[in-house]
């Protein structure tokens, strides 16, 4: 079974920047969209960022001009650069890809996304 791989998670103050990277093996999931979830304790999990195959992103509002989601192609890896990160931004953060079927642009939704990681933490404090 392929493998989604995230890091870069960690604590960090209000208002500081982390960059999180999320590794699949080869050209796995290199056709279909990608996206970056969040997940607190008790609560469902929240679409974050997602980016299309051509590159076109969207964005959950509460992290418009903080956080760009952004791949790397030859790496087949995808980031998520976070700044003024606040402590509302404190999750496990989990990357995630579409599938076979998958939408012409990318969502948000949790239920479009067919393959997860195991998630990394962000704590603010």
């Amino acid at each position: 079974d392929v493998q989604l791989v995230e890091s870069g998670g960690g604590s960090v103050q209000a208002g500081g920047s982390l960059t999180l990277s999320c590794a699949a093996p080869g050209s796995a999931f290199s056709s279909f969209c990608r996206a970056w979830f969040r997940q607190v304790p008790g609560k469902k999990r929240e679409g974050v960022a997602c980016i299309d195959s051509d590159g076109t992103p969207n964005y959950v509002d509460s992290v418009k001009g903080r956080f760009t989601i952004s791949k790397d192609t030859s790496k087949n890896t995808l980031y998520l650069q976070m700044n003024s990160l606040t402590p509302e931004d404190t999750a496990m953060y989990y990357c995630a890809a579409e599938g076979p079927g998958g939408n012409s642009r990318c969502t948000l939704s949790v239920h479009e996304h067919n393959y997860w990681g195991q998630g990394t933490q962000v704590t603010v404090s």
